[in-house]
């Protein structure tokens, strides 16, 4: 099993680190536009787009930066990463960038519209079962695969790279009351909050999370780290069968609770962001929007970070259509 890497228990983003995360990612990344939604609700809702990224998903920034701290010598035999689409986008394209192999271990479940988009970026990819998959996060290896492992969540640096949408935000709405995250491995919800309890700790940080996968609800209520059925549906980018227990701790240090929504309200979010935005979110975003249009995160100045709109047109065009 390779070295996981330390990890501040407190504090596993320092805003300096963030800041100096900006600087190592510059070169592969957008600045993201926060925008209004343009719908009525309890709150006076905004959309971090991280949809326009190259890659369409937020998932660049970590994988630029742990890619550009990792020493020359130990990328140059290629990099691996387990993702079931959206961190395995990125990692292929800063390896594409960087002249260096990338081979991806992706769930058999994968959408088709996400690994296409890896090979098209140059990676390999090798479809495993769930159990393999999910035993690749864990282990940070494959067999057969001699690369260096980059973490899709369970890493200080992929934080810190997840961390400079905070900064954005300040930079953008210095006065935001709540900020609304979709969890999937954790990497975005605690690097962004990381950043924003340090500079608005009265800001309320949220989870976004699904109701046919949502383990970090279920472990905060339980109060330990608990696995929980899970079902698989268009909302693809987030969901799993567990917390990993690193994240855990961090989410109860770092956030003020996670909220589920059902399959029906993201489909909804989607919709309404199509219609009024003109914005094409995959449905891990639409989480975080159902979350925010729900009220549930309260009212005031709330963000939801759109963390990605890869997903596939026709399966779009049919769940906003049923909507």
């Amino acid at each position: 099993m390779a070295a996981k890497p330390e990890i501040n228990p407190e504090a596993p983003v320092t805003v300096h680190e963030a800041e100096q995360a900006r600087q190592n990612i510059q070169n592969f990344v957008i600045r993201t536009p926060l925008v209004r939604c343009n719908a009525d609700g309890p709150a006076e809702l905004y959309l971090k787009l991280e949809n326009l990224q190259p890659i369409g998903s937020f998932k660049i920034r970590g994988a630029a930066n742990v890619m550009a701290l990792t020493p020359r010598e130990k990328l140059s035999r290629g990099v691996l990463t387990a993702s079931a689409g959206n961190m395995a986008q990125g990692v292929a394209f800063c390896a594409r960038q960087m002249g260096i192999p990338a081979t991806i271990i992706a769930p058999e479940t994968a959408p088709v519209t996400k690994i296409r988009a890896v090979e098209r970026l140059g990676g390999r990819v090798i479809k495993v079962p769930f159990a393999e998959w999910w035993q690749t996060f864990e282990t940070r290896t494959y067999p057969g695969v001699d690369a260096t492992f980059i973490h899709a969540f369970d890493d200080p640096h992929v934080m810190a790279g997840n961390g400079t949408i905070a900064l954005e935000l300040l930079e953008d709405l210095k006065d935001l009351d709540a900020v609304v995250i979709p969890w999937g491995g954790g990497g975005l919800s605690c690097g962004i909050a990381s950043v924003l309890r340090a500079r608005v700790p009265k800001a309320k940080i949220y989870a976004a999370e699904i109701e046919t996968a949502a383990p970090l609800a279920a472990s905060l209520a339980a109060g330990a780290p608990c696995t929980v059925e899970y079902h698989t549906s268009f909302v693809d980018g987030i969901g799993s069968k567990m917390v990993f227990p690193r994240m855990f701790e961090l989410a109860q240090r770092l956030l003020d609770g996670s909220l589920v929504v059902s399959l029906n309200e993201a489909a909804q979010a989607m919709k309404l962001v199509a219609e009024r935005n003109r914005v094409i979110m995959e449905g891990a975003s639409a989480c975080a929007v159902a979350v925010a249009l729900s009220g549930r995160a309260g009212s005031g100045k709330i963000v939801a970070i759109v963390s990605g709109g890869n997903i596939d047109l026709d399966k779009f065009a049919q769940i906003v259509g049923q909507s």
